[in-house]
């Protein structure tokens, strides 16, 4: 129960202080690009910090928590490369600002690692002392072959998405515990298998240092697995991918206007109704009547 109070203390430390200095970077910051830079390097801090190696149970708890309170408060934020790259393939962001988030992202993730080595190195608990002695000799996450790793992190990240893109229009209070559940629930079931990172920055500055897996099998599984999932979620939610692709390539789209409908009728020999036309009646569209008159 100490390990835990400790624990949590530590993530309401460095929840307040991102907050904090996400703020004070408000002030200092011209609004834009460096802002959006800073929120991106606090909150990914604020991600990857308050782990302590804690239970499975103890952690999804604290992964519900901290990803509701990380939604609510990011301002924008998505300390996610495969969120980034998909407000880029969705017009929502330039190019030079999409780059510039993908290494800040990075370079807060690494800092957030290193902030988290820090904290064990405190042996604040006996928990901590016994990670502190594995974090030298860390092992892989991936506990599969890495085709099918790549499978279930690209599962994972193809529903994250899928939903995301859903409710990113919708209101706050609703948006923010279907997200939270939804990460503590793939995180769960995928964790046995690849420790269920689907976030590419998160899983290099976490697993990529360990021993056990190979470098491409990393890439393979933590980056391309990600990425074919966020690209399947956007393709079956948008029909395409609007930066690549005007053309909707999986759904029709209806025109709102209604072809006029033709009757042909044949005139019969002394029909009087058939008078000294050709026998064929047209029903035309109102508004076309209204065009035509107009015309006249």
């Amino acid at each position: 129960m100490a390990g835990l109070n400790v624990s949590i203390a530590f993530f309401f430390l460095v929840l307040g202080t991102c907050e904090a200095l996400r703020r004070l970077s408000k002030r200092l910051l011209a609004p834009g690009l460096l802002g959006c830079l800073a929120a991106e390097l606090l909150r990914m801090l604020l991600e990857i910090g308050p782990w302590g190696g804690l239970g499975p149970d103890v952690v999804l708890t604290l992964l519900f928590l901290l990803f509701a309170i990380h939604t609510a408060c990011a301002n924008g934020a998505a300390a996610n490369p495969t969120i980034s790259l998909q407000e880029f393939l969705l017009f929502e962001c330039g190019s030079v600002a999409t780059v510039a988030k993908l290494l800040v992202q990075c370079v807060g993730a690494g800092m957030g690692w290193a902030l988290t080595k820090l904290y064990w190195s405190w042996e604040l608990t006996q928990l901590h002392l016994i990670q502190n002695l594995m974090a030298s000799e860390c092992s892989s996450s991936i506990h599969t072959s890495p085709h099918i790793g790549a499978l279930v992190e690209a599962a994972c990240s193809f529903f994250f998405h899928l939903i995301l893109l859903r409710l990113r229009r919708s209101p706050a209070v609703c948006r923010v515990p279907v997200l939270a559940a939804t990460v503590t629930f793939l995180t769960y079931v995928a964790m046995p298998a690849t420790g269920a990172f689907f976030n590419p920055a998160l899983a290099t500055a976490s697993t990529f240092l360990c021993a056990g897996s190979s470098l491409r099998d990393y890439i393979q599984v933590y980056w391309l697995g990600p990425l074919t999932g966020m690209l399947a979620a956007l393709l079956l939610y948008q029909g395409n991918i609007p930066r690549f692709f005007q053309k909707n390539l999986l759904y029709g789209q209806k025109s709102k206007y209604k072809i006029p409908k033709t009757r042909v009728t044949h005139a019969e020999d002394g029909d009087p109704s058939a008078g000294s036309s050709s026998g064929v009646e047209h029903f035309v569209h109102p508004s076309l009547q209204c065009q035509s008159w107009g015309g006249n």
